[in-house]
């Protein structure tokens, strides 16, 4: 019978060249988001940075907006603080519908068009 361990994903655990080669960036793009507040790292007695898994997952979500949909910085932080108000979880739910969409093949309906923006959708619903 095999036990399965069940971690705390706020947990600080991983160094900077961890977490860095984790999501496949330099470190210093993680001291640039650290810089732009989109992460606050906890910290040893010795001032090294420990990210979370909960920290990772908020990298792969701001390289997938900035990388697969275009969005720069400022755009990043209007929409984490937009999430933050509304207390939902729009931008997992994105990045969770783009992940599948790609491995179905991506969007088999281009003629129609670009696809909705479906954080901006998701925001305009909770306003109605």
């Amino acid at each position: 019978m095999r036990v399965r361990i069940e971690r705390d994903p706020s947990l600080p655990c991983y160094v900077i060249s961890v977490a860095a080669s984790m999501v496949r960036v330099h470190p210093r793009t993680l001291r640039i988001y650290e810089e732009e507040g989109f992460l606050a790292p906890a910290r040893t007695a010795s001032n090294f940075r420990l990210y979370s898994q909960n920290d990772i997952r908020r990298v792969m979500w701001i390289r997938h907006l900035t990388r697969n949909r275009g969005v720069n910085l400022a755009g990043v932080k209007v929409l984490f603080e937009l999430e933050e108000k509304l207390g939902r979880r729009i931008l997992e739910v994105l990045y969770s519908e783009d992940l599948a969409a790609e491995q179905d093949g991506g969007d088999t309906n281009e003629a129609a068009g670009p696809a909705p923006n479906r954080a901006a959708v998701a925001a305009k619903e909770t306003y109605r």
